[in-house]
Order: structure tokens, then C-alpha cells, then sequence
């Protein structure tokens, strides 16, 4: 009887995973118009083996991994059925051609089975909203150390992703919506820094970071900020590879930089930006003066200091102030911020 059972769980399994594997081209638009409820929509904290039964015996076939998305469809005792890894494809929906491919992703397939009903986490739990933000900071916080366990920071973005979707009136949803993004933006740029065009001056000539996430934080909370947070990320997209020596790239961002601090004068990355303007110009005077063109020198450092003064009187109490009057410093004693500065 049991093997009977099993056999029979195997054949529905089998024909939901050819349901799943239509549903997986279905575009996002279509997956919504589903109608889901959505308080059968839910995360788990763990690792969590996907079974064709409510049975620890029976066979495994899929694996939920912290963050990701199963909807569930049936309840019984400790067990509940569902549809799990729902949302593995939702990136690849997203018109970006250049997008790398995230490794959470990897030989998951949407599958049909059974959980066991602990560590799941749905819009509808109690303070739900905390315990995903407190699950996704431990995460980042594994990321950040030495041989940080795989998947932590793919993990702490989606638990981030998952306050700001099932809570969007929490307080927590415009910091978690800001983590999420900054750490797929993060993991991107780590991505295609190992590339070879990654080196190339001009931004166009190397992929291109995927922006959405981080422009919907900028619409979804405008004058937050997380949002001018987001603004200081995207700039990452318009910066040179590398300078190769030339005087173009410090020179535009510079500008860059400097528009950023005079449009967002209340983020908290204002006063960074403006030491990087300030670094440039620094840059630049040495790059000038291998060039032997003391006008263009001479312009340079006096917007080194002009830039540097500027950064002081706004935000006095900051250390990008105290660094940018640094450089100004060496800059008026003709010791080079570029390259070699001994004599």
C-alpha cells in the first residue's frame, strides 16, 4: 500500500513538473494575472527539502534555500504542500541582456511537494517584516567574513526583497528594499569586474549593471535616504574602466561626482562624492604636469582646493573632509596624488 502511494505521488509530482516547466516561460505579467492569494505566498529562513509526501522517508525533490518563494496550497500537521521555488526565474524576465547569471539560481527547477511547516515565513505572520530583515542582516553579516558560507549574500537579498514585497507599509521596507538592490548591484559589479572588458575606458564598451532594482527604490521612496543611496550606486555604470594614464575619465568624473553632491546635498553619500571629485582634480594635476601643460595644471589644482573648501564648509564634521583638505595639501606642495609620490 505504501509503495502504491508513493507511486502515486511520483506520477502527480511528475505531471506538475511538466506544468511547471510551461509555467517557467510564462512572463512575469502573465505568472500575476494567476491571482494568487497572497497570503499563500511565503519564504522559508532555512534550507528547506522539497518531498513528494508528507513523509521524511519519502523522496526528496527539490531544495528551498533562505529567501526564495513557495506558495502554499495545503496544510497537514506539520507538513505543508506547496509550490516551491516559485520565483527562480523572475530576474531572467527582466530586459537585461548583460545581466550576469546568479548562482542561487543554478539546477533549481519549480517543483510540487511537501515542507515541513517550520521557519516559514509569509505576509500574514505576525511581525513578519522583523524577523525576515533580522534572518536577512544575519546573512549579510556571514557575507562579510572570511570564508563566508555560499549563497549568504544571495540569500540576505531576497530576504531583503521579501520585508519590502509581503510588508510594504513596514518601516523596515525602504531600508530592506534599498539592502536588497545595493547587494545584487554589489554582487554584479564583483561579476563583471573578473571580465576583460571590465578594464576598458569608456562605460558602453562593458556590461552594463542591471539598474532596475535600485530605480525603484528611487520611485518607490523618493527624498529617502535609501533612495539617494540608490542615485550614488548608479553611478558605478557611468565611470571609466580605467583611466589608462589619460586625463578624459577623471575629468568626467569629476563632473559626475560633483552634480550628484549638488543634487542630493542631504545624502549621507554627498560628502563622499565630493571628496571623489576632489581626488580627480588631485588626478589631474598630475596628469597635466606629465603632459607639460602647466595651464590646464594650474586650473586643475585651484579646483582641487575650490572643491576641497567646499566639501569643509558643508560638512565640516565629516573625515571626507579632513581627507579632501588632505589632498589639496599635497597638491600645494607639489607632491603627486597619482602614481609615484616620492621624490
Amino acid at each position: 500500500m505504501r509503495r502504491s502511494c508513493v507511486r502515486i505521488s511520483i506520477v502527480f509530482v511528475s505531471a506538475t513538473l511538466l506544468g511547471w516547466s510551461a509555467a517557467a516561460a510564462q512572463t512575469k505579467a502573465e505568472r500575476r494575472a494567476q491571482n494568487y492569494d497572497p497570503g499563500a505566498r511565503a519564504t522559508v529562513l532555512h534550507d528547506a527539502n522539497v518531498y513528494v509526501a508528507a513523509d521524511a522517508n519519502a523522496q526528496k525533490i527539490s531544495l528551498v534555500t533562505p529567501g526564495h518563494e513557495v506558495v502554499i496550497v495545503e496544510r497537514n500537521g506539520p507538513w505543508i504542500k506547496v509550490f516551491a521555488n516559485t520565483d527562480i526565474n523572475d530576474d531572467e524576465d527582466e530586459d537585461d541582456p548583460n545581466k550576469p547569471e546568479f548562482s542561487e539560481n543554478a539546477n533549481v527547477t519549480p517543483a510540487s511537494g511537501w515542507i515541513r511547516n517550520k521557519g516559514v515565513v509569509g505576509p500574514t505572520v505576525t511581525g513578519g517584516d522583523l524577523i525576515l530583515f533580522g534572518s536577512a542582516a544575519s546573512f549579510e553579516d556571514e557575507a562579510t567574513q572570511p570564508h563566508a558560507p555560499k549563497g549568504a549574500a544571495a540569500s540576505a537579498r531576497l530576504l531583503y526583497k521579501r520585508v519590502s514585497e509581503y510588508f510594504p507599509n513596514s518601516s523596515l521596507a525602504p531600508k530592506a528594499a534599498w539592502r536588497s538592490a545595493d547587494i545584487r548591484w554589489q554582487l554584479d559589479k564583483a561579476d563583471i569586474s573578473t571580465l576583460p572588458s571590465a578594464k576598458e575606458q569608456e562605460a558602453y564598451l562593458r556590461p552594463q549593471l542591471y539598474e532596475g532594482d535600485l530605480k525603484k527604490v528611487m520611485k518607490f521612496y523618493p527624498g529617502t535616504e535609501y533612495a539617494f543611496r540608490a542615485a550614488y550606486d548608479l553611478l558605478d555604470n557611468k565611470l571609466c574602466g580605467d583611466w589608462q594614464g589619460l586625463p578624459k575619465c577623471p575629468e568626467m568624473e569629476t563632473g559626475l561626482y560633483q552634480k550628484y553632491a549638488q543634487q542630493y546635498p542631504d545624502s549621507p553619500k554627498a560628502a563622499e562624492a565630493l571628496y571623489n571629485a576632489v581626488y580627480r582634480q588631485g588626478v589631474l594635476v598630475t596628469m597635466y604636469n606629465v603632459q607639460d601643460d602647466r595651464k590646464r595644471s594650474d586650473a586643475a589644482a585651484q579646483r582641487t582646493q575650490a572643491l576641497a573648501d567646499d566639501l569643509k564648509s558643508r560638512y565640516a564634521d565629516s573625515d571626507f573632509a579632513a581627507r579632501a583638505a588632505s589632498i589639496a595639501f599635497r597638491v600645494s606642495q607639489d607632491i603627486p596624488v597619482y602614481g609615484s609620490d616620492r621624490d
